[in-house]
């Protein structure tokens, strides 16, 4: 769905709010938009690096992934991928700036990585913004031999070219937006 301000609220309520009873409707809602996907496909979530897993508690796309494959019966590889580093929050800052920041922080976890050859991988994510953190993990995915990667996630936000519609930023409380970032 688009990123307006009842998706942001909820997203915001699921991630930062404890709500985590909410993955299962979103994940329903994800899995309804799929369409075809190969019987032995693997839904992978985005990784959390483990400072920020410690201090949520929870990885957001760990429990979408999980309540998507209850739904689909898809297996989970939910440590295939890693966050290498701790990276900055990206809400507020520009395309440039958060392809940057994600520069060389997600891997793949070489104990997963024949989980993941040859087959169509299912990346899931609650937003995507600018589309730098599933690039990243995109690139990891296909150079461990992933037959193809496509993304799963709750809402998107849209570019902004949509003139007379008003929609939220992606800030994340406790954040302020960059002055000028896209």
């Amino acid at each position: 769905m688009l990123y307006t301000e009842s998706a942001r609220q909820l997203v915001l309520r699921f991630k930062h709010g404890g709500r985590i009873g909410l993955a299962s409707l979103m994940a329903r809602l994800i899995v309804g938009r799929l369409g075809d996907v190969s019987a032995d496909a693997v839904l992978v979530p985005v990784p959390l690096h483990r400072t920020r897993l410690w201090l949520r508690g929870y990885n957001q796309a760990a429990l979408l992934a999980r309540a998507m494959a209850a739904q689909t019966g898809h297996a989970v590889v939910v440590d295939g991928l890693r966050r290498t580093r701790a990276t900055p929050m990206l809400g507020g800052l520009g395309r440039a700036d958060r392809a940057k920041t994600l520069r060389g922080a997600i891997a793949m976890n070489p104990a997963r990585s024949r989980e993941i050859a040859g087959r169509e991988v299912i990346l899931v994510d609650d937003v995507l913004t600018s589309g730098a953190t599933t690039d990243a993990c995109v690139r990891v995915l296909l150079a461990a031999g992933a037959d193809k990667v496509r993304i799963a996630c709750f809402a998107r936000v849209p570019e902004p070219r949509h003139g007379d519609i008003e929609l939220p930023g992606n800030e994340t409380p406790g954040t302020s937006k960059v002055p000028g970032a896209a």
